[in-house]
């Protein structure tokens, strides 16, 4: 049996919203979606539909951009990181990553902006 993730996915009108307050620094850009539960079977329940606000940025300056997410009003996921969608990454550098960069450089709060994520299952 497969496993993936869930999460919500960032739809392409909201990721072109964005894009225009928040370009990317990076080359690659990612700006896909937020992650719930990681490691979860092909059918795990999806997640419930949220209130989402981008709230903050990050970047370590080193390769790595990322946007604070607040979910109905929280940035902590259950696994004890931080809800984010990770922006955009230098060659060499992976999503996985936003997690240390969110813990180890905090972040830069912004005027909050809402989103709308639609709930999905990931491979």
């Amino acid at each position: 049996m497969s496993t993936g993730y869930t999460g919500w996915e960032l739809p392409d009108d909201e990721r072109a919203r964005l894009l225009a307050q928040f370009p990317q620094q990076y080359e690659i850009l990612i700006a896909h979606h937020v992650t719930l539960d990681v490691g979860v079977p092909f059918g795990h329940p999806l997640p419930y539909p949220v209130a989402a606000e981008v709230i903050a940025t990050v970047d370590d300056e080193s390769g790595l951009q990322a946007l604070i997410v607040a979910l109905n009003g929280s940035t902590d996921r259950p696994d004890g990181s931080t809800f984010h969608i990770t922006w955009s990454l230098a060659p060499g550098r992976h999503p996985v990553e936003s997690n240390t960069v969110i813990r180890e450089f905090g972040w830069r709060p912004v005027e909050p902006m809402a989103i709308h994520l639609i709930p999905r299952f990931f491979t």
